[in-house]
């Protein structure tokens, strides 16, 4: 068997490394060079445990190969990204770009799987893009069994936690949607090679869905969390002992709040949803504008630190803790602890320290004369006001005496009895 993963970041490279652990030759692909260059070194160019020692083995032994374009195989796995266009509206031309990539080497008997988290009705739209470019074969009906279709298409959304993403592909239960029924059964036979989950059989919208759901759940209760932050703060009451005390009732579990939602799961896909039926998902929309705002909060909390001082904030120093949207990785998209770091550079501090120990070279977004990427001991040394925004193992171990006398902002609870 040969499969080809077309888009080798944060979930294809996984699945290729895995898939290569249970003895199955993959070519993955991607369009960024440097990307198939590091890998083909049998080197990954992002932090995950494991995976390293991974893809060297796969790439040293021969079963893992990276290239800029698709080739022949028996089956397709798509994991390019679903960002925004516009305002919140899901953009699907990587899927679109990667659809017609591998349409000149589909063959009969082949099954294509789009593991992308996309909006519902993605699944049917990659097939008439497919359809388009390939008349000679037969695709499935959605809906109709048809034992004459020539290829399989489905949806199986992955459903992994950065940081334990090798051991979850394997782990975790797999919501497979099908096109057809028959569709969804050769599917599961597939991911029953590696996977010691359940593998769940339904239809592609609702795997769709599914998907979608599933981190409008959990937007939605850390929502909750950062209102109650917010209350909380208003009518002078420690959050972190409010929830620690609520969560003693038998039927509550009250999340912990922070500053805010990042990931490419999380602080996107509710939005898929809100785009598909807007009068329909209020509480969602409510959930996401709560999240999307809690930065400000933040930026707030900052302001009145510095003032404490009672100095000219010119003359004042700062460091943030953390720039990755959760702990002991160094993933930074959609990240709200970016998001206000980048804000600070505009409040008229002297400078601004960043710590962020998953990373070695300061994102490009922050301004060189403002802004410096040092390790946790100088910047602590070095500034006034010190704001907890990640809550890596590096900062729950610190020696907490280092934060006398200053002035400190913690979005996390992890110094609450300060």
């Amino acid at each position: 068997m040969i499969v080809c993963v077309v888009g080798l970041g944060y979930i294809g490279l996984p699945t290729a490394a895995i898939l290569t652990s249970h003895g199955i030759n993959v070519v993955g692909v991607d369009c960024n060079q440097d990307v198939v260059d590091t890998i083909n070194q049998g080197r990954i160019h992002f932090v995950e445990p494991e995976l390293d020692s991974l893809v060297e083995t796969a790439v040293g032994s021969g079963y893992l190969r990276a290239t800029v374009y698709p080739e022949k195989a028996d089956v397709f796995i798509i994991a390019v990204p679903t960002p925004f266009k516009g305002i919140h509206e899901p953009d699907l031309s990587y899927i679109e770009s990667a659809t017609k990539a591998i349409a000149p080497v589909l063959q009969k008997g082949n099954i294509v799987i789009l593991e992308s988290t996309v909006p519902v009705g993605a699944t049917e739209k990659m097939m008439e893009w497919l359809q388009l470019d390939r008349p000679d074969l037969v695709f499935p009906d959605s809906g109709k069994e048809d034992i004459t279709a020539e290829i399989t298409i489905g949806h199986c959304p992955e459903r992994v936690l950065p940081g334990n993403v090798v051991r979850e592909l394997v782990e975790n239960d797999r919501i497979i949607g099908g096109m057809t029924e028959q569709c969804a059964e050769r599917i599961r036979d597939f991911y029953k090679l590696f996977v010691q989950g359940d593998c769940l059989l339904t239809n592609c919208r609702t795997a769709e869905l599914c998907k979608l759901v599933e981190n409008s759940f959990r937007d939605v209760n850390i929502a909750f969390a950062n209102e109650l932050s917010l209350i909380a703060d208003k009518l002078d009451v420690n959050v972190w002992e409010l929830i620690k005390l609520a969560n003693h009732h038998p039927r509550v579990n009250i999340l912990q709040p922070g500053p805010g939602v990042g990931g490419h799961c999380i602080a996107v896909d509710p939005w898929f949803i809100v785009d598909s039926a807007p009068n329909e998902s209020k509480l969602i929309h409510a959930a996401r504008l709560v999240n999307d705002s809690k930065p400000y909060f933040v930026l707030e909390k900052i302001e009145q630190a510095a003032q404490k001082i009672g100095k000219e904030k010119a003359s004042l120093s700062i460091a943030c803790l953390g720039l990755a949207f959760k702990p002991n990785i160094d993933d930074l998209r959609e990240s709200p602890a970016m998001k206000i770091a980048k804000r600070i550079e505009g409040l008229g501090f002297s400078k601004q320290f960043l710590v962020e120990p998953n990373i070695k070279t300061m994102p490009e977004v922050f301004d060189v004369k403002r802004t410096e990427l040092i390790n946790l001991g100088q910047a602590i040394a070095k500034v006034d006001i010190v704001v907890l925004l990640v809550d890596h193992t590096e900062f729950k171990e610190m020696d907490l005496s280092l934060l006398s006398g200053k002035q400190v902002v913690d979005t996390r609870g992890l110094w609450a009895n300060l």
